[in-house]
């Protein structure tokens, strides 16, 4: 393997991390797509991470699974040592773009111990501090390059590169691992792509017949955040046959606010954006034959489009958590007050009201507070400031929290409320923490066991 790294380091240079959208990293990976027949998507467990930090850990490298590992991905494994008969191996070459590495890997299944298959040789530094919930992506090469069959990369989960993967290929959010077809990065769904040629004849259409300034005017307006939402969440329950966003109904309330704010509205957004933006990119750029001059000319006006759209994406976000969680308290007939403004402080949700949180004679279990941010990173101390003597809960949707964070909320009294899946997944920090419960347990113990005066209409003896 040392001629083949050599000449990989010859032909291509270490590739550097940077941005997304023009990252030498990203394009690497678009150029090996291109080369590759499947793409492998894996969410990195703990188990897969913590080695790398680790050196007195007996694991070192991460594990496949074994729905990959039947799918003739990899190479077979063989049991080719007679006296170990339940030890079945195989050896990768796989190339790495980030450090320039090319190793030969191993792939070692105990088939007395389990059904995983331990990857093992490969790059400490790849794996080391990652975030959460990172991504491995891996590719299988159509033709060898240096000598090797595979690459694969690492997507911390808090870079934009992971972030574009998920956009590109439509993660779930409670994805885990799959194949996908190589040519997943370079093309979107069909029925995306028959929406996206329509838009695009809609415009050219209005272009050539002078009516764009009227296409520009009725896109100009995305709808508000609140009725996107009301839309994301009416489709989700169509589809689930229920009513309305009861709580106490659905079986894993805090994985239903999920799916529906980071898939079911976000998409929904999305097109809206794009028929707006793309309106005001037009409105800009045409009515002039030398498009170079009028880029370079009106690149003030581009840049803010491009600004303005970024801000409101961000906006939207947070405001899209909280609508769905004031939809699932009011279902459930939960008293609360949303934004209410206190002493200079305005929390997300006051229950049951400021006069019981103001009120001399309560004790700490008649009022809480729920906080609600879809990504922490540090904004969760904000909330700190905001505790008023009673119980402060703080709801996310964020798999990349890390430990020490975690036990900075515990000591400042905040308790962690995630959606069920997130709680339970190997993949993130928050399955042995004492001060992270689900949103099934927040509305079960939190609420109707130890405050149900919380609730409408309920009698407390």
């Amino acid at each position: 393997m040392s001629e083949q790294r050599e000449l990989y380091l010859t032909e291509t240079p270490r590739i550097e991390e940077e941005s997304a959208d023009g990252s030498p990293l990203w394009w690497k990976i678009q150029s090996l797509a291109q080369q590759s027949d499947t793409l492998l998507v894996k969410k990195l467990s703990r188990n897969d991470t913590s080695w790398a930090s680790d050196a007195g850990k007996h694991q070192a490298g991460f594990y496949i699974p074994r729905p990959i590992r039947e799918a003739d991905f990899f190479p077979a494994l063989r049991a080719e040592n007679p006296d170990k008969p339940h030890i079945f191996t195989a050896e990768v070459a796989v190339l790495w773009p980030q450090t320039g590495e090319a190793t030969l890997s191993s792939m070692r299944h105990y088939s007395n111990k389990g059904t995983e298959t331990h990857f093992t040789r490969l790059p400490r530094a790849l794996f080391k501090d990652l975030t959460p919930a990172s991504l491995l992506l891996c590719g299988r090469l159509v033709a060898p390059v240096a000598g090797c069959g595979w690459w694969i990369v690492t997507l911390d989960s808090a870079g934009e590169e992971a972030e574009l993967l998920e956009t590109m290929l439509d993660l779930p959010v409670d994805f885990h691992h799959q194949l996908f077809p190589a040519t997943s990065l370079a093309h979107s769904t069909q029925t995306a792509q028959d929406e996206l040629e329509e838009l695009i004849d809609r415009f050219r259409f209005a272009i050539r017949n002078g009516s764009l300034a009227e296409l520009v005017s009725e896109y100009a307006v995305i709808p508000d955040p609140g009725t996107i939402a009301a839309e994301a969440r009416q489709q989700w329950l169509s589809a689930n046959g229920l009513a309305k966003f009861d709580p106490w109904v659905i079986e894993t309330p805090g994985d239903a606010i999920m799916e529906i704010s980071r898939e079911l509205e976000y998409r929904l957004y999305r097109r809206h954006e794009l028929r707006r933006r793309a309106a005001e990119l037009l409105s800009i750029l045409c009515g002039s034959d030398d498009i170079a001059a009028s880029i370079l000319r009106n690149y003030p006006q581009i840049d803010a489009v491009f600004l303005s759209a970024s801000q409101q994406r961000k906006t939207r976000a947070g405001r899209s958590f909280e609508h769905h969680i004031a939809a699932a308290l009011r279902a459930g007939g939960i008293r609360f007050v949303e934004q209410a403004i206190t002493g200079g402080r305005r929390p997300d949700f006051v229950m049951p009201d400021l006069s019981q949180l103001h009120s001399r004679k309560r004790t700490r279990e008649d009022a809480l507070v729920l906080a609600a941010k879809t990504t922490l990173r540090e904004r969760w101390k904000q909330v700190s400031s905001e505790r008023l003597n009673c119980a402060v809960f703080l709801a996310t949707v964020d798999d990349r929290v890390t430990a020490a964070s975690i036990r900075e909320m515990a000591e400042s009294e905040i308790c962690l409320v995630v959606p069920e899946s997130l709680k339970d997944s190997s993949e993130t920090n928050y399955p042995r923490e004492h001060n992270v419960i689900s949103f099934r347990q927040f509305f079960d113990s939190e609420v109707r066991e130890a405050r149900p005066h919380l609730i409408a209409g309920c009698i407390v003896r």
